[in-house]
């Protein structure tokens, strides 16, 4: 991986939408913790899924414009040569050893892992 990539902690689809919810959350308090001081990144995947999320569920002008308002104060981690080979690299490694990440339905997860500059210590490819 090259370390043109941000430094800080990739957070999955469901918890920045933990995060981005106003309302009392427990769970989003634990992450808060977690996550502490380091700064947070979204991949490119989960802004996807965030923007489809509220298409889907027909969200108002107002609201959508309020979600990009919370998007565009992270950094948005976008795919490069290395994201791309590690992505593969995770899918076939998981592939072969029968990990449910091998399979197609997970490839926005294994697009968030790669991202997170994690597949060097996922169990895929230990």
């Amino acid at each position: 991986m090259t370390d043109a990539r941000p430094a800080g902690v990739i957070l999955d689809t469901m918890v920045v939408s933990w995060l981005f919810d106003d309302r009392p959350n427990p769970l989003a308090d634990r992450y808060r913790f977690l996550i502490g001081t380091q700064p947070a990144l979204l991949a490119f995947q989960t802004v996807m899924e965030l923007r489809f999320g509220a298409l889907r569920a027909k969200w108002g002008e107002l609201r959508r414009r309020r979600l990009e308002l919370r998007i565009a104060e992270l950094t948005i981690v976008q795919p490069d040569a290395d994201m791309i080979t590690a992505c593969a690299e995770l899918r076939r490694r998981c592939d072969e050893i029968g990990h449910a990440l091998g399979n197609k339905l997970h490839d926005g997860d294994r697009w968030v892992a790669a991202a997170a500059d994690t597949p060097p210590h996922s169990p895929c490819l230990s």
